[in-house]
């Protein structure tokens, strides 16, 4: 990788990944892609260059592909499993069709796309516990069904992302988000509402993971990898009651109700319980840095520090 895009710079990955690989490949080799009304601002934007990538437009991501000779695309850009349920057409719009346009224009110009999966591409009928690597997916939401059909789509490298949890972007309308909430709930001292049932166990993902696969798995050497289309990656899986309890032992004093959200616990529970990542481990090297307990220390350390600022 020498010149790289990241489509979806200012969302909640894209933010941070934008950072790490300025951070990794210099910051002038790395361009910011958003669309207007999220344009990057502070240091994203002050950092390295930034430019409109909208993956409905395929003529204005290939002339910033063209102006920056881009050779690597992060393509960030979909709508939240929540969100997408509520905006199905546009979630269409945007995970599929800006897909196509993103896997057009890096045919034309021989760029390698990394464009992140999840969990929600499984469903009911798939194995919950250790999902396989390679299994049944037939999912009953929009979200879901974007995203099998991304993965059916593309024949470059990219992965199943769990929940994703970070201490610097906001949530923003996903099924896993109550991971992230609750912590700034718990740092504000405030009683924390679970939108989700006890017993509801998701692969969750602590960010600086989830940037170091994605970059991980693009710096992997082709040769090893006998997966193409999809790698699950995992680190840890834990219901509300265990993540409570973590919390709990920094701080005593926090409260936790339930006020059960029906269509964020049906999305939840039509998802895997946890993911088998051994075939990730194999063939690139895949392994997590944070489990529950480190990235509870390192999350109420970071957004104590930043809500007392």
């Amino acid at each position: 990788m020498e010149h790289i895009l990241i489509i979806g710079a200012t969302g909640q990955i894209g933010s941070e990944l934008t950072m790490e690989l300025r951070k990794r490949y210099g910051n002038t080799n790395v361009v910011a892609g958003y669309i207007p009304g999220a344009e990057p601002k502070g240091e994203l934007k002050e950092s390295g260059p930034s430019a409109i990538a909208d993956v409905t437009d395929a003529q204005a991501v290939a002339s910033v592909v063209k102006e920056y000779h881009i050779d690597t695309i992060y393509n960030l850009a979909a709508l939240l499993s929540v969100v997408a349920e509520s905006k199905p057409k546009l979630a269409w719009k945007i995970g599929i069709d800006g897909l196509w346009n993103v896997l057009e224009v890096a045919r034309e110009y021989g760029c390698a796309v990394f464009t992140p999966s999840s969990i929600g591409s499984f469903g009911e009928a798939t194995p919950h516990v250790k999902t396989p690597q390679d299994t049944i997916q037939r999912p009953r939401t929009m979200y879901g069904v974007t995203k099998v059909t991304t993965e059916l789509l593309s024949d470059y490298y990219y992965t199943r992302f769990p929940g994703i949890i970070s201490n610097v972007t906001p949530p923003g309308g996903g099924t896993t988000d109550y991971a992230v909430d609750i912590f700034y709930s718990a740092v504000k001292g405030e009683k924390f509402v679970c939108p989700l049932k006890p017993g509801t166990y998701m692969d969750m993902m602590y960010m600086p993971d989830a940037l170091n696969a994605a970059i991980s798995l693009m710096e992997a050497i082709p040769t090893r990898l006998k997966h193409r289309n999809a790698f699950n990656i995992a680190a840890m899986s834990f219901d509300p009651e265990e993540i409570c309890r973590e919390i709990k032992k920094h701080v005593p004093d926090f409260e936790m109700v339930y006020e059960i959200d029906p269509l964020k616990q049906s999305i939840a529970d039509s998802w895997p319980d946890s993911l088998d990542d051994s075939c990730a481990r194999e063939e690139w090297d895949w392994k997590p840095q944070y489990d529950l307990e480190s990235m509870t220390v390192d999350m109420l350390e970071k957004l104590r520090a930043k809500l007392n600022k």
